[in-house]
């Protein structure tokens, strides 16, 4: 116990020197006053100080028109003209001001101003801690930091590390946006301003919606986090997160990217994204699908990269989708290795090894062309190696060949096929009752062809035609299938979700 006792009276002995420092006051000094008196009429201990007032409290000076001071508090009143010059770059000015000397507090108030370097704060309520260095208002208050302009109903600025914070109505502008939020923290060396709440930046083209994120006043751009959104007269742009240079119009956008074109109700999506709006180019990629739609159906077409143009108006006009595209629709899917869809023309082109299928058809070419109407199919265009294939059974097949073809559909179902240029055709002949009377092979130059229930009907030739009709025990295997046949039916999209299998 000695030995214990003995150690807490050293250690005691030691903290005393440093506990009595830390309760040492610092007193305030009068440097100069024309009339200095003591006034009763005041109150107990107080003196009232006239014309040219300057206190020092260690290296910070207050200057005012007249005091009253209490030496025995440590403290005064001042009125006046008020001005405390902190240091060499920060002063504020006032026309009345309570100085605690002990906790080292100045409360000031009516047309306060406080001036560091750049930055200039107006407001009529301003309490400034010597300790913290940390300046607050609760009365409304507005920050003016070169061409930005800071209004708030509450704020805090810490002069050490030249932050502000502000909460309630904050509203920031500058000459290209303004930018409205709950919560917002701003950097007067950086000039970068953090977004910790709901936020709005109104630009002269677009809207911002985020929740947390900064943007860089001084270089004009932004990083917006918590599903933040980007829209303009016709079209919305929402993320995970985004990155825009407003200085180069080129932004980035990461994790379930949508793109919103209210224009032509098209929704392109994705989990990663570019754009560069200057020159009214989009993209995006990993898991990209564009979806049109209207009240009764919809059109998915999944790639692996989108590309999208905009016209001067922000208006989607063509969209170009590369490397396994498929696309699925109730009554029509499809698939190929690169498409384009203009939206003027409301027209899809098909390039490489494109296959269409409509009800029991498939369709292909070299290049497939597909114009929409009122949202509905309205024709198609088949160039070069035009092949149009359909179940009879299980294992034989309708088929009709030819150098190009155009079809017509009528209520989304392809109705009438005509054949341009070296028609063929494999075609089983049955009764209504499905009796088959045998298998007609025809060639002609031009023929059409008409469909019922997406089922082959008829066939007529427009040019003399060469055909043979044959029992199907004595159709030639050679005969069974037209030169150039393949059967695609097990990478054909039977739901949505089937556009993303890559076989």
């Amino acid at each position: 116990m000695k030995n214990y006792s003995a150690l807490f009276l050293v250690f005691t002995l030691i903290s005393l020197p440093v506990f009595l420092m830390a309760q040492k006051k610092s007193t305030i000094q009068v440097e100069r006053t024309d009339v200095q008196r003591y006034d009763a009429s005041l109150g107990k201990n107080k003196e009232r100080l006239i014309g040219g007032v300057v206190f020092r409290q260690e290296g910070t000076r207050f200057f005012c028109d007249s005091a009253h001071l209490n030496r025995k508090e440590n403290n005064f009143e001042a009125f006046g003209n008020v001005h405390i010059v902190v240091n060499d770059t920060l002063d504020i000015f006032g026309e009345h001001l309570y100085y605690e000397g002990d906790t080292r507090i100045a409360d000031l108030f009516d047309s306060v101003r406080l001036i560091d370097k750049n930055t200039v704060l107006t407001t009529e309520h301003l309490v400034y801690n010597r300790n913290t260095k940390v300046a607050h208002y609760d009365v409304g208050g507005k920050i003016v930091n070169k061409d930005n302009i800071l209004i708030s109903k509450k704020g805090y600025y810490t002069t050490s590390t030249k932050i502000f914070y502000f909460r309630e109505d904050v509203v920031l502008t500058n000459p290209d946006s303004e930018t409205y939020s709950d919560t917002l923290i701003y950097n007067t060396n950086t000039e970068v301003a953090y977004f910790r709440g709901p936020t709005v930046i109104r630009g002269e083209e677009s809207i911002i919606y985020t929740e947390d994120g900064w943007y860089d006043t001084r270089n004009d751009l932004s990083k917006l986090l918590k599903r933040p959104s980007i829209n303009n007269s016709q079209q919305t742009i929402t993320a995970d997160s985004l990155i825009y240079n407003n200085l180069t119009y080129y932004g980035k956008a990461y994790g379930h990217v949508e793109i919103s074109d209210t224009v032509h109700d098209v929704l392109i999506k994705g989990k990663y994204g570019e754009m560069w709006d200057d020159k009214g180019v989009s993209y995006i990629t990993d898991s990209a699908v564009a979806i049109t739609y209207d009240r009764y159906d919809s059109l998915y077409i999944h790639s692996d990269t989108m590309w999208v143009y905009f016209d001067k108006k922000k208006n989607a006009k063509r969209l170009l989708s590369y490397y396994d595209v498929k696309f699925f629709r109730d009554d029509m899917q499809g698939m190929c290795d690169s498409l384009v869809y203009t939206m003027n023309d409301s027209t899809i082109r098909l390039y490489e090894l494109p296959v269409i299928w409509s009800g029991e058809n498939q369709l292909t070419a070299d290049s497939i062309a597909i114009a929409i109407h009122n949202n509905q199919a309205d024709s198609l265009i088949m160039y070069n190696g035009a092949f149009i294939i359909s179940h009879d059974t299980l294992t034989t097949y309708n088929q009709i060949k030819g150098k190009n073809m155009v079809g017509y559909f009528k209520n989304n179902e392809l109705v009438t096929v005509n054949v341009d240029g070296n028609a063929q055709t494999v075609y089983f002949v049955r009764e209504e009752d499905g009796y088959l009377i045998g298998v007609n092979l025809a060639e002609s130059s031009t023929m059409t062809i008409r469909l019922k229930d997406n089922k082959l009907n008829t066939i007529n030739y427009k040019t003399q035609a060469k055909e043979t009709m044959y029992p199907e025990s004595e159709l030639p295997a050679s005969d069974k299938e037209l030169k150039g046949f393949t059967w695609h039916d097990a990478s054909r999209p039977r739901k949505v979700m089937d556009i993303f299998n890559t076989e």
